[in-house]
C-alpha cells in the first residue's frame, strides 16, 4: 500500500529583479497547502537567511521529532503507559563539506515525558527502541538517531 503526500512551495524572495544577480533575491518561500496555515520559511541564517523563519533543517528535525512522538504516544497507549505530557528539544548535528555542501551527521532526541504515577518506567523507556522500525521520517533519513529521554511523574 502506498500513500501520497503533496506540498506546495511558493518562492517569495523576488525583490523585482528575480535572480539577475546572486544578491538580488531573498532565499524565502512559503509552504502553502490548501486548507492549512501558511508557513513562512527562509534559508539557514548561516547562509544569509532570516533567523525568524523556519528553514529546511528546522523542518526536517521537527518532522523527525514529531514522528517519533506520535509513534511513542501510540505504543504507550497500547502498552498501558499513561503519558500526560510530552515535550522534545531535538538537536541535529550538521557537517559542512568542501564547497559548502552540508548534511545531517546525527540527531539526538531529548523528550521529557510526564507519566501518570504508577506507570512502568522500564516499559516507557523500551518504547523508544521500537519506534525507528516504524517512523516514516526516521526510516527515510541516512543519519543515526539517538534518544535521551527524561521521565518524570505527575504530582498526585
Amino acid at each position: 500500500m502506498t500513500h501520497q503526500y503533496q506540498s506546495h512551495i511558493v518562492w517569495t524572495g523576488n525583490r523585482g529583479e528575480g535572480t539577475s544577480g546572486y544578491r538580488s533575491y531573498d532565499r524565502t518561500w512559503d509552504i502553502a497547502i490548501e486548507g492549512k496555515p501558511v508557513i513562512h520559511c527562509s534559508n539557514d541564517p548561516l547562509l544569509g537567511g532570516d533567523p525568524a523563519k523556519m528553514n529546511p533543517e528546522d523542518l526536517l528535525l521537527s518532522a523527525l521529532a514529531a514522528c517519533h512522538m506520535l509513534w511513542y504516544l501510540h505504543y504507550a497507549a497500547v502498552d498501558g503507559v499513561v503519558v500526560l505530557d510530552y515535550q522534545d528539544t531535538p538537536v541535529g548535528i550538521a557537517e559542512l563539506g568542501p564547497g559548502g555542501a552540508g548534511r545531517f551527521a546525527s540527531a539526538t532526541l531529548h523528550p521529557k515525558i510526564t507519566l501518570q504515577p504508577g506507570s512502568n518506567v522500564d516499559v516507557a523507556h523500551a518504547i523508544h527502541g521500537r519506534i525507528h522500525e516504524v517512523c516514516f521520517i526516521a526510516r527515510s533519513v541516512n543519519f543515526p538517531i539517538t534518544y535521551e529521554p527524561v521521565f518524570v511523574f505527575a504530582d498526585k
